[in-house]
């Protein structure tokens, strides 16, 4: 990633570059000691996890955007200027942007934003947007995008308080991502910024998936709901379209759910949101009996 960055960043654009050594000790210190400038070294004496490593990194960074940089990611020429572009497009409601990785492994799409599906669980989407759309429309906002590469300003991160460091490697994205929606800021990816991000390589990544999730559901269950909401809209033409008769939808309900889906209504239809809410509350219950505070 180190060689990847050196190569990578345009002409023009004034940067440093801050590492966390999250406590490791396995020769990584030695190295880290012979980069020099535009490379600042921040020490954890203990592994305190993705969020309160990044915490400490942002915090002794003195630009006024922030790049969150995983330690697994090459970036390619050309993985900057459209994410800086989409920050200033979107002016003082800039929230946090993202762009496209690929999969390092296989060269597929692994991430062109974060949506959540009809069980509320967040999701990566892996659709690629093509040439066209890249084009015509280069930013796409989305609900949440991953934190392994992103831009932020940073009065919007201290603004929004960075991670919270509750969430131990996972789901501290997209908490922060809906904390700057619930501060009235938009969330978007760069489509025209792309890079290669070797997925999940650290040990022990996955270790706390569920009381990550179960911690960023409990506080954002509305939230959610509504965002699966989306799902279980686009699905609900499905059975009629597939020529089953007993599935005629009632006129007046097919209508909320398209005026739903054309974003001329806000408000999720009331069945849809009743069975998101049911999805979720099944899942809490199923919470309390494998997780223990």
């Amino acid at each position: 990633m180190v060689e990847s960055l050196r190569a990578s960043m345009p002409r023009g654009v004034s940067y440093e570059v801050v590492l966390v050594d999250d406590g490791s000790t396995d020769g990584t210190r030695d190295w880290l000691a012979g980069l020099g400038a535009p490379f600042r070294v921040v020490l954890n004496e203990r592994n305190l996890g993705f969020g309160a490593a990044t915490n400490r990194g942002a915090a002794a960074a003195r630009g006024r955007v922030l790049a969150l940089l995983n330690n697994d990611l090459v970036l390619a020429r050309g993985w900057l200027r459209p994410m800086l572009r989409a920050l200033y497009s979107l002016g003082p409601g800039a929230g946090v942007v993202g762009n496209i990785q690929l999969n390092a492994a296989t060269l597929e799409v692994d991430h062109a934003g974060i949506y959540f599906n009809r069980k509320c669980k967040p999701e990566h989407d892996r659709r690629e947007p093509g040439r066209a759309a890249a084009l015509l429309f280069p930013v796409r906002t989305m609900p949440a995008v991953t934190g392994a590469c992103v831009l932020v300003r940073r009065d919007t991160w201290e603004r929004l308080g960075g991670f919270d460091e509750a969430f131990i490697n996972g789901c501290e994205d997209i908490d922060l991502c809906f904390r700057a929606g619930a501060a009235g800021l938009v969330n978007a990816v760069a489509l025209r910024s792309r890079v290669l991000h070797r997925v999940s390589a650290s040990p022990g990544r996955k270790l706390r998936d569920e009381e990550n999730t179960r911690r960023l559901v409990e506080r954002w269950q509305g939230r959610i709901a509504v965002l699966g909401s989306w799902r279980w809209a686009w699905r609900y033409y499905r059975p009629f379209l597939d020529g089953d008769p007993r599935e005629v939808p009632d006129a007046a309900e097919a209508w909320r759910v398209a005026l739903f889906l054309a974003r001329a209504r806000k408000s999720p239809p009331a069945r849809a949101l009743a069975a998101m809410n049911e999805v979720i509350d099944r899942e809490l219950a199923r919470w309390r009996n494998l997780i223990s505070d």
